[in-house]
């Protein structure tokens, strides 16, 4: 678990599911990430995220407020995506319902994990991948003192889809 001023970030648990769902639902929050999903895909997510702990120690995290617990986002570190220029490395990643966008909720929790993954690991770097259409991601990502270091068709997506051009982000440990 980790803790910042206004959020908890943890594993998540049943009861996030209807929270989660409905963002990954959401074809505003999906519209530079990839497709929606069905409840089976978002279900799916939530168990490949869980199974990155006991293989790797990693996991994205739902992201709740401290003030309430409500469920806002999913933000964390897993492994880096195969057929990728960041395969095996220490991926960083994040999401956030629509409500809760431009609040520096995403940078905080990006903050947070990143804290946590020099502390707990020996990685060199952290990196991140995004759309290259996903400015308010590629913002971030700067704003974390990332530097984009590569291009890439991401070969999850179809060739004609707006997603496919990619970009790969890194921050060297401090």
């Amino acid at each position: 678990m980790i803790e910042t001023a206004r959020l908890v970030l943890r594993p998540p648990e049943p009861r996030d599911f209807d929270a989660l769902h409905a963002m990954w639902s959401d074809p505003d929050v999906m519209r530079d990430l990839g497709p929606v999903k069905t409840t089976a895909h978002s279900r799916a997510t939530i168990a490949r995220h869980l199974g990155y702990g006991p293989s790797h120690g990693l996991g994205f995290h739902a992201v709740e407020l401290r003030e309430n617990g409500a469920v806002i986002g999913f933000c964390g570190l897993k492994p880096g995506a195969p057929d990728t220029p960041i395969s095996g490395e220490l991926e960083i990643g994040w999401m956030f319902a629509r409500s809760h966008w431009g609040r520096g909720f995403a940078r905080e929790a990006a903050a947070a994990s990143l804290d946590w993954a020099w502390a707990n690991r020996d990685a060199a770097r952290v990196v991140a991948i995004t759309a290259a259409c996903n400015t308010a991601s590629r913002t971030l990502m700067e704003r974390l003192g990332m530097t984009r270091f590569a291009d890439f068709d991401h070969p999850i997506h179809a060739k004609d889809s707006h997603l496919r051009a990619s970009v790969a982000y890194a921050i060297g440990r401090p």
